[in-house]
Protein backbone atom coordinates (compact mmCIF):
# COMPACT_ATOMS: atom_id res chain seq x y z
CA UNK A 1 0.00 0.00 0.00
CA UNK A 2 1.43 3.29 -1.20
CA UNK A 3 1.60 6.53 1.61
CA UNK A 4 -1.66 8.14 0.50
CA UNK A 5 -2.97 4.87 0.93
CA UNK A 6 -1.86 4.40 4.64
CA UNK A 7 -2.72 8.14 5.73
CA UNK A 8 -6.34 7.71 4.29
CA UNK A 9 -6.89 4.92 6.48
CA UNK A 10 -5.30 6.63 9.39
CA UNK A 11 -7.25 9.39 9.22
CA UNK A 12 -10.76 7.20 8.41
CA UNK A 13 -9.65 5.28 11.76
CA UNK A 14 -8.74 8.26 13.92
CA UNK A 15 -11.73 9.69 13.23
CA UNK A 16 -13.90 7.00 13.65
CA UNK A 17 -11.81 6.36 17.41
CA UNK A 18 -12.53 10.39 18.03
CA UNK A 19 -16.65 9.73 16.58
CA UNK A 20 -16.84 6.66 18.64
CA UNK A 21 -15.14 8.45 22.25
CA UNK A 22 -17.50 11.33 21.49
CA UNK A 23 -20.61 9.11 21.35
CA UNK A 24 -19.77 7.27 24.62
CA UNK A 25 -18.72 10.71 26.64
CA UNK A 26 -22.77 11.47 25.89
CA UNK A 27 -24.11 8.42 26.95
CA UNK A 28 -21.89 8.43 30.15
CA UNK A 29 -23.01 12.02 30.95
CA UNK A 30 -26.77 11.39 30.07
CA UNK A 31 -26.29 7.92 32.53
CA UNK A 32 -24.63 10.12 35.19
CA UNK A 33 -26.19 13.56 34.95
CA UNK A 34 -29.33 13.51 33.14
CA UNK A 35 -32.34 14.09 34.93
CA UNK A 36 -35.42 10.86 35.55
CA UNK A 37 -38.73 11.59 34.28
CA UNK A 38 -40.14 12.56 37.84
CA UNK A 39 -37.94 14.94 40.04
CA UNK A 40 -39.25 15.37 43.52
CA UNK A 41 -40.06 19.15 43.74
CA UNK A 42 -38.36 21.06 46.77
CA UNK A 43 -41.33 21.99 49.40
CA UNK A 44 -41.16 25.04 50.82
CA UNK A 45 -42.52 25.12 54.36
CA UNK A 46 -43.53 28.60 54.99
CA UNK A 47 -43.91 29.49 58.60
CA UNK A 48 -47.56 30.63 59.18
CA UNK A 49 -47.39 33.05 62.21
CA UNK A 50 -50.59 32.68 64.50
CA UNK A 51 -53.13 35.46 64.53
CA UNK A 52 -51.00 37.87 66.35
CA UNK A 53 -52.13 39.30 69.46
CA UNK A 54 -51.76 42.89 71.00
CA UNK A 55 -49.96 42.33 74.36
CA UNK A 56 -50.91 39.97 77.25
CA UNK A 57 -54.80 40.68 78.55
CA UNK A 58 -55.22 41.05 82.64
CA UNK A 59 -59.11 40.40 83.77
CA UNK A 60 -59.45 41.09 87.35
CA UNK A 61 -62.65 40.23 89.44
CA UNK A 62 -63.40 40.93 92.83
CA UNK A 63 -64.05 43.52 95.36
CA UNK A 64 -62.10 46.84 96.60
CA UNK A 65 -58.74 45.07 96.14
CA UNK A 66 -59.39 44.30 93.08
CA UNK A 67 -60.07 48.15 92.67
CA UNK A 68 -57.68 48.94 94.93
CA UNK A 69 -59.07 51.21 97.84
CA UNK A 70 -57.12 52.66 100.08
CA UNK A 71 -54.05 52.70 97.84
CA UNK A 72 -52.64 56.28 97.51
CA UNK A 73 -51.21 55.50 94.03
CA UNK A 74 -54.80 54.31 92.52
CA UNK A 75 -53.12 51.43 91.51
CA UNK A 76 -53.53 48.21 93.80
CA UNK A 77 -52.29 44.97 93.84
CA UNK A 78 -53.75 44.65 89.64
CA UNK A 79 -51.89 47.27 88.88
CA UNK A 80 -48.14 46.79 90.45
CA UNK A 81 -48.97 43.40 89.12
CA UNK A 82 -49.64 44.61 85.57
CA UNK A 83 -46.33 47.06 85.49
CA UNK A 84 -44.42 43.81 86.56
CA UNK A 85 -45.63 41.76 83.84
CA UNK A 86 -45.22 44.52 81.46
CA UNK A 87 -41.36 44.26 82.84
CA UNK A 88 -40.80 40.50 82.95
CA UNK A 89 -42.84 40.03 79.68
CA UNK A 90 -41.51 42.78 77.42
CA UNK A 91 -45.18 43.05 76.19
CA UNK A 92 -47.65 45.28 75.68
CA UNK A 93 -50.36 44.30 78.60
CA UNK A 94 -54.31 44.97 78.15
CA UNK A 95 -56.05 45.36 81.74
CA UNK A 96 -59.68 44.99 82.07
CA UNK A 97 -60.79 45.35 85.88
CA UNK A 98 -64.32 44.21 86.67
CA UNK A 99 -64.06 44.39 90.52
CA UNK A 100 -67.01 45.94 91.93
CA UNK A 101 -66.49 47.71 95.80
CA UNK A 102 -68.16 45.75 98.40
CA UNK A 103 -68.87 42.54 95.98
CA UNK A 104 -70.10 39.28 97.64
CA UNK A 105 -69.86 35.91 96.19
CA UNK A 106 -73.04 35.47 95.42
CA UNK A 107 -72.96 38.65 93.39
CA UNK A 108 -70.09 38.05 91.24
CA UNK A 109 -71.80 34.45 90.30
CA UNK A 110 -74.17 37.02 89.03
CA UNK A 111 -71.81 39.12 87.29
CA UNK A 112 -69.87 36.24 85.84
CA UNK A 113 -72.94 34.95 83.67
CA UNK A 114 -73.27 38.29 81.98
CA UNK A 115 -72.07 38.09 78.41
CA UNK A 116 -69.59 40.61 78.13
CA UNK A 117 -67.96 39.73 81.02
CA UNK A 118 -67.74 35.63 79.41
CA UNK A 119 -66.50 37.71 76.54
CA UNK A 120 -63.67 39.35 78.74
CA UNK A 121 -62.72 35.99 80.03
CA UNK A 122 -62.27 34.09 77.02
CA UNK A 123 -59.98 36.45 75.69
CA UNK A 124 -57.46 37.15 78.90
CA UNK A 125 -54.40 35.72 79.42
CA UNK A 126 -54.63 35.88 82.84
CA UNK A 127 -57.62 36.15 85.14
CA UNK A 128 -56.68 37.72 88.99
CA UNK A 129 -59.83 37.13 91.18
CA UNK A 130 -60.21 38.62 95.45
CA UNK A 131 -63.53 37.59 96.47
CA UNK A 132 -64.60 36.27 100.34
CA UNK A 133 -63.72 39.87 102.52
CA UNK A 134 -67.21 40.64 102.28
CA UNK A 135 -68.86 37.96 102.90
CA UNK A 136 -67.02 36.79 106.01
CA UNK A 137 -66.11 40.21 107.66
CA UNK A 138 -69.79 42.28 106.57
CA UNK A 139 -67.99 45.25 107.20
CA UNK A 140 -67.31 44.23 110.61
CA UNK A 141 -70.41 42.73 111.56
CA UNK A 142 -68.91 39.30 110.91
CA UNK A 143 -66.40 39.96 114.40
CA UNK A 144 -69.07 41.33 116.52
CA UNK A 145 -71.64 38.44 115.75
CA UNK A 146 -69.02 35.44 115.90
CA UNK A 147 -70.60 32.76 115.73
CA UNK A 148 -69.14 29.54 114.78
CA UNK A 149 -71.96 27.75 113.62
CA UNK A 150 -73.07 31.09 111.56
CA UNK A 151 -69.88 31.01 110.33
CA UNK A 152 -70.05 27.99 109.09
CA UNK A 153 -72.74 28.31 107.18
CA UNK A 154 -71.50 31.11 105.48
CA UNK A 155 -68.53 29.27 104.35
CA UNK A 156 -69.95 26.75 103.08
CA UNK A 157 -72.37 29.00 101.03
CA UNK A 158 -69.63 31.26 99.92
CA UNK A 159 -67.62 27.94 98.60
CA UNK A 160 -70.52 26.64 96.50
CA UNK A 161 -70.44 30.27 94.69
CA UNK A 162 -66.87 29.60 94.24
CA UNK A 163 -67.49 26.60 92.58
CA UNK A 164 -69.70 27.73 90.12
CA UNK A 165 -67.73 30.77 89.30
CA UNK A 166 -64.43 28.88 88.80
CA UNK A 167 -66.86 26.59 87.02
CA UNK A 168 -68.22 29.62 84.62
CA UNK A 169 -64.35 30.89 84.10
CA UNK A 170 -62.76 27.80 83.02
CA UNK A 171 -66.10 26.91 80.35
CA UNK A 172 -65.40 30.34 78.90
CA UNK A 173 -61.38 30.09 78.79
CA UNK A 174 -60.09 26.58 80.06
CA UNK A 175 -56.36 27.42 79.51
CA UNK A 176 -55.81 31.00 81.12
CA UNK A 177 -53.91 30.72 84.71
CA UNK A 178 -56.49 32.01 87.18
CA UNK A 179 -54.76 33.36 90.84
CA UNK A 180 -57.55 33.46 93.49
CA UNK A 181 -56.24 35.41 96.39
CA UNK A 182 -56.67 34.78 100.15
CA UNK A 183 -57.68 36.31 103.00
CA UNK A 184 -55.60 38.31 105.43
CA UNK A 185 -57.29 39.47 109.08
CA UNK A 186 -57.31 42.67 109.22
CA UNK A 187 -58.27 42.57 112.94
CA UNK A 188 -55.50 40.51 114.46
CA UNK A 189 -54.62 42.77 116.55
CA UNK A 190 -58.28 43.19 118.43
CA UNK A 191 -59.70 41.88 121.17
CA UNK A 192 -60.94 38.43 119.15
CA UNK A 193 -58.36 38.73 116.80
CA UNK A 194 -56.75 35.45 117.65
CA UNK A 195 -60.36 33.37 117.07
CA UNK A 196 -61.00 35.43 113.76
CA UNK A 197 -57.35 34.42 112.33
CA UNK A 198 -58.34 31.14 113.12
CA UNK A 199 -61.90 31.38 110.96
CA UNK A 200 -59.60 33.43 108.09
CA UNK A 201 -57.04 29.79 108.39
CA UNK A 202 -59.74 27.47 108.22
CA UNK A 203 -61.44 29.78 105.54
CA UNK A 204 -58.48 30.22 103.11
CA UNK A 205 -57.00 26.29 103.32
CA UNK A 206 -61.11 25.29 101.96
CA UNK A 207 -60.61 27.98 99.51
CA UNK A 208 -57.49 26.52 98.47
CA UNK A 209 -59.00 22.84 98.20
CA UNK A 210 -61.39 24.08 95.98
CA UNK A 211 -58.66 26.04 93.88
CA UNK A 212 -56.55 22.74 93.51
CA UNK A 213 -59.79 20.85 92.24
CA UNK A 214 -59.71 23.24 88.70
CA UNK A 215 -56.80 23.19 86.43
CA UNK A 216 -54.77 26.07 86.62
CA UNK A 217 -56.50 27.70 89.38
CA UNK A 218 -53.59 28.69 91.99
CA UNK A 219 -55.06 29.89 95.30
CA UNK A 220 -52.46 33.14 96.70
CA UNK A 221 -51.88 32.99 100.61
CA UNK A 222 -51.69 36.29 101.82
CA UNK A 223 -52.23 35.75 105.72
CA UNK A 224 -48.76 35.80 106.04
CA UNK A 225 -48.12 38.85 104.89
CA UNK A 226 -49.89 40.99 107.21
CA UNK A 227 -49.74 38.89 110.17
CA UNK A 228 -47.05 40.16 112.13
CA UNK A 229 -47.11 43.63 111.32
CA UNK A 230 -51.36 44.08 110.06
CA UNK A 231 -51.24 47.71 111.04
CA UNK A 232 -47.95 48.31 108.66
CA UNK A 233 -50.24 47.50 106.10
CA UNK A 234 -53.65 48.61 106.28
CA UNK A 235 -55.28 51.66 105.02
CA UNK A 236 -56.48 54.51 107.41
CA UNK A 237 -60.02 52.25 107.56
CA UNK A 238 -57.81 49.73 109.46
CA UNK A 239 -59.53 47.29 106.93
CA UNK A 240 -57.95 47.35 103.34
CA UNK A 241 -54.43 47.31 102.36
CA UNK A 242 -52.17 50.73 102.41
CA UNK A 243 -49.87 50.90 99.21
CA UNK A 244 -47.38 49.10 100.98
CA UNK A 245 -49.61 46.16 101.44
CA UNK A 246 -50.77 46.05 98.06
CA UNK A 247 -47.42 45.67 96.92
CA UNK A 248 -47.24 42.71 98.91
CA UNK A 249 -49.60 40.87 97.58
CA UNK A 250 -48.38 41.91 94.01
CA UNK A 251 -44.90 41.11 94.85
CA UNK A 252 -47.05 37.17 95.85
CA UNK A 253 -48.64 36.68 92.96
CA UNK A 254 -45.64 37.91 90.51
CA UNK A 255 -43.82 35.23 92.21
CA UNK A 256 -46.13 32.85 91.41
CA UNK A 257 -45.58 33.68 87.59
CA UNK A 258 -43.08 32.01 84.67
CA UNK A 259 -41.73 33.21 81.71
Amino acid sequence: MNKNGIRSVTIVSVFFCLLWLVGLGWAVGEYYAGKPDNIPKKTNVEKKEGTKKEGLHIVALGDSLTRGTGDETGKGYVGVLMDEVKEKSKQDVRLTNLGITGQRSDQLKEQIQQAEVQRQIKTADMILVTMGGNDLFRGGQGLLEFDTEEITDIEKKFLENMNFIFQQIRASNPDSNVFFIGLYNPFIDLEQGKEMSAVVRHWNYQSAELSASFPKIVFVPTFDLFELKVNDYLYTDKFHPNTKGYRLIAERVASLLTW
